[in-house]
């Protein structure tokens, strides 16, 4: 698996400080599946080349790793496929972690060239491409490249048997090496369509931060976000929103509290539902909090920054979503206080466990819709009838605000198993409510449609006295 960057930039030997990789040595890297090196085939003052050249190791790939997909389920495909030889997210892996600096704009030693475009080609000998050559210039051209995609022939011997899924890349443009980088390290991926690991909330902020500056005006960030998170609907509409309103032009007018309220309407709804949910737990006057369904943890990262709880006990019934919300919250590195205020215990809502009960309020944030509707009767009697918290605070989306998603068909994640309207929504709280001893309170989260409603729902119950 092969990259090349060259530069006629003069001297070209800059390119060696723009890497951080001296020209005259051969460098080798650790990383996923295989080692990576580093070396530079030429390198004069009119013409430089520096070459990634990842050696994967197929069966290190195919071993079971926490957080990787094996290539195929066939026990044969996880050792004969194309990763070893093509590019994919396992180059940009390594691209991160060989050239980290770079990707970011840094150079100690020709800090002045950092912001400076300057003539680059790039070559991928082998690129699989999901939709053909044509998405390759659709990515690529709008940032200033110009696109030479070859498709590989199959067999050069038998041309009557068409072309392979792949291309053979070459891109040239005056860049910024940090922007080449970025580019590279977003759309590698995108044109594969295949990540070898786990997709996470996490991977937005990799897509935001590698796409910070391009990617909020690029007329296809739509593909682009859909791909680049695993086909995850969610994430992508996430990402989506945040570039929204990241990228939302400034105005110069004075008039700082205009412009302060439409920064307010222009937040990412994930942040808005977050933001709801809070408000409604500080109106409850809580200090013992369960978060349940918590997932990788993006609930207990503000529970835990807020001192007013004492106690807060994240569930769900993943292990894998309770490790990593684990490792988000960096309980090896929490001062031995902090980390008695939380625990984390795997724990299904549908069934009564004791580990649950005496608290003061328990949030199912985006929750109830990943239960099949026949389960949810056994949900109501854990949550609300065994452990009943004296206040309860759920969130859903509204299905009838899916009109206003132009891309969207279906559900808002393939996981949803139900969406509901505004008034099945306010049936189902009533129902709970005359079953358990609750009453309730129903509020809009996000814009408030005047037709639709809100993009989410959310209900505060509360126990009766």
């Amino acid at each position: 698996m092969l990259l090349t960057i060259s530069t006629t930039h003069t001297p070209a030997t800059d390119l060696g400080y723009l890497l951080v990789k001296h020209p005259d040595r051969v460098q080798s890297f650790a990383t996923t599946g295989g080692t990576a090196h580093v070396f530079y085939p030429e390198a004069t003052a009119e013409r430089c080349t520096a070459a990634l050249l990842l050696d994967v190791d197929p069966v290190e790939l195919a071993r079971p790793s926490k957080g990787r997909k094996t290539p195929d389920s066939f026990s044969l495909g996880r050792y004969v496929n194309d990763r070893p030889y093509a590019a994919s997210s396992l180059l940009t892996v390594a691209l991160g972690k060989v050239f980290r600096s770079a990707l970011k704009g840094a150079s100690r030693d020709r800090a002045d060239l950092v912001d400076t475009a300057i003539p680059l080609e790039i070559e991928v000998p082998a690129l699989p491409c999901q939709g053909g050559a044509d998405v390759v210039e659709r990515l690529f051209a709008p940032l200033g490249w110009t696109v030479a995609a070859t498709p590989v022939p199959l067999d050069p011997a038998f041309p009557e048997w068409g072309d392979s899924p792949y291309v053979r890349l070459r891109l040239t443009g005056t860049v910024r090496l940090a922007d080449a980088l970025n580019h590279l390290y977003v759309l590698l991926p995108v044109l594969d369509d295949a990540k070898h690991y786990w997709v996470s909330e996490d991977e937005v902020d990799k897509l935001l931060r590698a796409g910070d500056g391009w990617l909020g005006g690029h007329p296809e960030r739509e593909l682009i976000a859909r791909r680049y998170l695993a086909g995850r609907r969610t994430l992508a509409q996430s990402a989506l929103e945040r570039l929204d309103a990241t990228d939302e032009p400034l105005d110069d007018t004075p008039d700082a509290v205009e412009r302060i309220e439409a920064a307010e309407r222009a937040k990412p709804l994930v942040r808005l539902r977050k933001e709801a949910v809070l408000a409604a737990l500080a109106d409850t006057g809580a200090s013992r909090v369960l978060d349940l369904g918590c997932g990788p943890g993006a609930l207990l990262l503000e529970l835990v920054a807020d001192n007013r709880y004492t106690e807060i006990v994240g569930a769900d019934v993943s292990s894998a979503s309770l490790a990593l919300a684990e490792r988000r919250l960096r309980f090896d590195r929490m001062p031995d206080r902090q980390r008695a205020r939380i625990t984390l215990i795997q724990s299904a809502l549908t069934y009564h466990d004791d580990r649950l009960k005496g608290f003061d309020a328990a949030v199912l944030m985006e929750v109830v819709e990943h239960v099949d509707e026949a389960r949810l009767p056994a949900l109501e009697r854990a949550v609300f009838g065994h452990a009943a918290p004296r206040a309860v605070i759920v969130t859903t989306p509204n299905v009838e605000y899916n009109v206003r998603y132009e891309s969207l068909h279906g559900h808002r994640h393939d996981d949803h198993r139900f969406e509901w309207t505004r008034a099945e929504f306010a049936a189902w709280v009533d129902r709970v409510c005359a079953a358990h001893g609750y009453t309730a309170e129903l509020r809009p989260v996000g814009a408030d449609d005047p037709e639709v409603g809100s993009p989410t729902q959310l209900a505060l119950f509360r126990k009766a006295v």
